[in-house]
C-alpha cells in the first residue's frame, strides 16, 4: 500500500508543479510546435520512468532494435494494465501520440499533457467521432509522429490472452503505408490491477516484434492485417508467459 501512496502523491505533485511548465510550453508551441512536442516527450517520459522505479517494476525488454528511429510507425499492442502506457511511452525514440478513451480528456492537467504529446481521444460510442480520430491519427503519421493503439479497445480483464482486435485501427496503416511494430506485454497487470489498490513489484516482459511493412500489401493482405498482427502478439504473449511463470 505504501508504494501506491507514494506513486499517487508523486503523480498529483507532478500535475500541480508542472502547471507553469505547461503554460510555458503553450507559449513555445505558438512559435515552435515541434520543440513543444519534443520537450513534452522528455518531461513525461522522465516522470513515467520515476513511476516505474518507485513501483518496483523489473522490466525485461526484447527486440527494441526492431523499432525504426528514422520514421513514424504505428505501434499495436495488447492491453492489460494502466502501466502498459507508462512502460511503453518511456521507450519511444520519437514523438508518439497514443489513442486513449474519451474519459481521459476530462482529467485536468493530465489531459493537457496528453494533448501536448499528440494523444487523441476516442469516443467508442460515436461512430462519426471515431472515424475522425482515425483521420487525425493518419494526419499525425503523415506529419512524422508515431501513433500507439491498443486495438482490443479497452483493458483486457478476461482469461483470454489477447482479445479480438477492432479492424478500424488498421486503416491508419493502410492509408499511410507506415510500418507496424507489434508490442507484447506480459504480466503488467500484476503491478496494480490484480490486487488494487496495492502496487506490487513485478517482473514484466515487453517485446517489440519484427516490423510489418504495409506499403506494398495486396488487398487480401490488408483484409487479414488485423488478424495477422493479433496472431503475432498472441504467439509472443504465450511464449513470454512461460518465462514469467518460470520466475
Amino acid at each position: 500500500m505504501l508504494r501506491f501512496i507514494i506513486v499517487l502523491i508523486g503523480v498529483v505533485l507532478f500535475l500541480i508543479i508542472s502547471l507553469p511548465i505547461q503554460f510555458i510550453l503553450w507559449i513555445v508551441g505558438k512559435f515552435n510546435y515541434q520543440l513543444k512536442g519534443k520537450v513534452s516527450l522528455a518531461i513525461v517520459s522522465g516522470a513515467f520512468k520515476c513511476v516505474t522505479f518507485v513501483s518496483g517494476v523489473d522490466l525485461t525488454v526484447i527486440g527494441e532494435e526492431n523499432v525504426p528511429k528514422d520514421r513514424p510507425v504505428l505501434y499495436i499492442s495488447n492491453h492489460r494494465s494502466y502501466y502498459d502506457i507508462i512502460l511503453t511511452y518511456c521507450r519511444v525514440p520519437r514523438e508518439t501520440g497514443y489513442i486513449a478513451k474519451e474519459s481521459m480528456a476530462k482529467i485536468p492537467s493530465f489531459s493537457r499533457w496528453m494533448r501536448y504529446m499528440h494523444c487523441l481521444f476516442l469516443d467508442r460510442d460515436n461512430l462519426k467521432k471515431g472515424l475522425q480520430t482515425i483521420k487525425d491519427a493518419i494526419e499525425l503519421i503523415n506529419n512524422g509522429i508515431s501513433v500507439h493503439v491498443c486495438p482490443e479497445g479497452t483493458r483486457n480483464e478476461t482469461d483470454e490472452p489477447v482479445c479480438e482486435f477492432h479492424k478500424g485501427t488498421f486503416k491508419i496503416a493502410e492509408r499511410t503505408g507506415c510500418t507496424i511494430i507489434p508490442i507484447t506485454l506480459n504480466n503488467s497487470d500484476s503491478i496494480y490491477e490484480k490486487q488494487r489498490p496495492r502496487i506490487v513489484p513485478s517482473k514484466v516482459i515487453l517485446e517489440y516484434g519484427k516490423p510489418i511493412e504495409t506499403a506494398n500489401m495486396t488487398k487480401e493482405e490488408k483484409k487479414e492485417l488485423s488478424e495477422t498482427v493479433r496472431q503475432v502478439i498472441l504467439e509472443t504473449y504465450l511464449k513470454n508467459q512461460k518465462l514469467v511463470e518460470g520466475n
